[in-house]
C-alpha cells in the first residue's frame, strides 16, 4: 500500500500515443513520516504522514498544543495535515522520511479520496434531481417536493426520505483511476478522469485496493 496527500489544481487534456486524456492534475507531496505504528506495539502496521509544512510561529497559532508537542517529540517540522496509511512492511519507513510523488508510476491504478463541493442547504429538486411539477400556468406545483408521508397510519415521515438539506461536502472515493503522467521534478501527478472536490481541495491518493 502506497499513499500520498495532495491539492487538486484542476483539469486539463494530455495527449499520449495519439490519444487525448482528460486528466486531473494534483500537486502531491512532499509528505513527512511523523509516526510509526506497529503490530508489536499493540496496534497495527501503519505510518502517519504530515503534509504542508508550517513555520513554528504559524503552527502555534493554528495547531493544538498536543500536536505541536507531537512534532517536537518526533523531531520533524510541524505539518498542517496528518493522515494515516496502512503499510505492508513497516520497516521500510523511518520517522522523518520524505514521501514524494515519484512513489507512483505511469499506468498504475489508484484510489482518490476527497470531499465533494459543498453547495449548502439545497431544495429537493437540486439535491436529488427531481423532475418537479408542471410548468404551465395554474398548476400551483412547480419546484416543490410533493407528498412526503403516509396518511393517519403511520402518521410520520419515514427516515431516509429524500428531502431538502445539506448538499455536498461529503467524503467520496473514486476507485481504480489510472495515473497518466508523473512529474517528479515539480511534484505533479495527472490522473485520468475526475476526482472529488473543488480546486485547492485536499486529496488522498492511495494504491488501488482492487
Amino acid at each position: 500500500m502506497k499513499g500520498i496527500l495532495g491539492r487538486k489544481l484542476g483539469m486539463t487534456t494530455l495527449y499520449k500515443d495519439g490519444k487525448a486524456f482528460g486528466v486531473t492534475v494534483v500537486k502531491a507531496g512532499p509528505c513527512t513520516v511523523v509516526q510509526k505504528k506497529t503490530l508489536e506495539g499493540g496496534e497495527y502496521d501503519a505510518i502517519q504522514v504530515g503534509f504542508e509544512e508550517l513555520t513554528p510561529e504559524r503552527a502555534k497559532k493554528i495547531l493544538t498544543k498536543p500536536l505541536v508537542k507531537k512534532f517536537e517529540a518526533a523531531k520533524v517540522k510541524p505539518q498542517r495535515v496528518l493522515k494515516e496509511f496502512k503499510v505492508g512492511n513497516i520497516n521500510d519507513y523511518t520517522v522523518g522520511d520524505i514521501i514524494e510523488v515519484g512513489v507512483f508510476s505511469e499506468g498504475e491504478k489508484v484510489d482518490v479520496t476527497g470531499y465533494s463541493k459543498g453547495r449548502g442547504f439545497s431544495g429537493a429538486m437540486k439535491r436529488w434531481n427531481f423532475r418537479g411539477g408542471e410548468a404551465s400556468h395554474g398548476a400551483k406545483f412547480h419546484r416543490e417536493l410533493g407528498s412526503v408521508g403516509n396518511h393517519t397510519e403511520p402518521a410520520k415521515i419515514w427516515k431516509g426520505k429524500k428531502m431538502a438539506g445539506q448538499y455536498g461536502n461529503e467524503k467520496k472515493t473514486i476507485k481504480n483511476l489510472t495515473v497518466v503522467k508523473v512529474d517528479a521534478e515539480n511534484g505533479l501527478i495527472a490522473i485520468y478522469g475526475a476526482v472529488p472536490g473543488a480546486r485547492g481541495g485536499l486529496l488522498v491518493i492511495k494504491s488501488a485496493t482492487r
